[in-house]
């Protein structure tokens, strides 16, 4: 990349248009100058077509956005990687914890030459922070893994090993890290501060049933992904869990 990387930040909506201005509000703050908000609506009945057609107006060529029915958030977010023009791209659903953060994030991959970065987040209930995610650097053998939140990569790795699986409802990004990582096949830089604020309670946290469908999802990743003794990495995903409780 001899130029300043384009960023793709994606967000994926369906009838939130006030939490859609909210996350764009926080995104727009962003001191990083070369980015592109793709906007993947799932064909909306609220005000969100008029926010995205505003959000045009204030800032001309630097939104890409469809409004259509979809079959779920990773068919969604499959929409706004084939419809990113960016060098790196990633997904942008919760708030950002400060207005370098997609800065930092360049700065590292091009510093270390890496396939992407990823950092720390905490889980948010409103102000109260349920529990932090501090992953460090791993192995996806031993349940690391990286906040899916906080991961930017460069287009030629969904180039390389493909999207998001639609038949997987909960935990497509879970098997498609340990698809990209297991091998080490990609490097990430890591970032070792807070970059995302995540609402608690999405699609894998929502409920204890949730969580326990997640593992299942999983276990069936790690399996189809050739991932040896694969109870070995669940229990291990279980028990990083835990600790971040402990850890608040």
């Amino acid at each position: 990349m001899n130029r300043l990387p384009k960023v793709s930040m994606i967000t994926t909506t369906y009838n939130d248009v006030s939490n859609l201005e909210k996350i764009m509000e926080q995104a727009m703050r962003q001191d990083y100058e070369n980015i592109e908000y793709v906007i993947v609506d799932g064909g909306s009945t609220d005000d969100t077509i008029g926010l995205i057609r505003r959000l045009e107006e204030r800032m001309p060529g630097k939104v890409r956005w469809t409004s259509e029915p979809d079959h779920g958030i990773y068919d969604a977010i499959n929409k706004g990687i084939s419809m990113a023009t960016g060098d790196i791209i990633g997904c942008c659903f919760d708030r950002l914890a400060s207005e370098d953060v997609i800065s930092r994030m360049v700065d590292a991959i091009l510093r270390e030459g890496t396939d992407g970065v990823h950092g720390d987040l905490c889980y948010m209930d409103g102000d109260r922070i349920v529990r932090k995610w501090h992953q460090g650097q791993g192995s996806i053998r031993t349940g690391w893994m990286p906040g899916h939140p906080t991961l930017y990569l460069k287009r030629e790795v969904y180039e390389r090993f493909g999207m998001y699986r639609t038949d997987y409802r909960i935990s497509a990004d879970y098997e498609f890290m340990v698809r990209i990582l297991y091998r080490k096949q990609v490097r990430l830089s890591y970032i070792p501060d807070i970059l995302v604020y995540m609402s608690y309670g999405g699609t894998s946290t929502s409920s204890f049933g949730a969580y326990l469908e997640s593992l299942k999802e999983g276990h069936r990743a790690l399996k189809e992904n050739g991932v040896s003794f694969a109870w070995f990495t669940d229990l291990c995903r279980i028990v990083r869990v835990l600790l971040q409780f402990v850890q608040r």
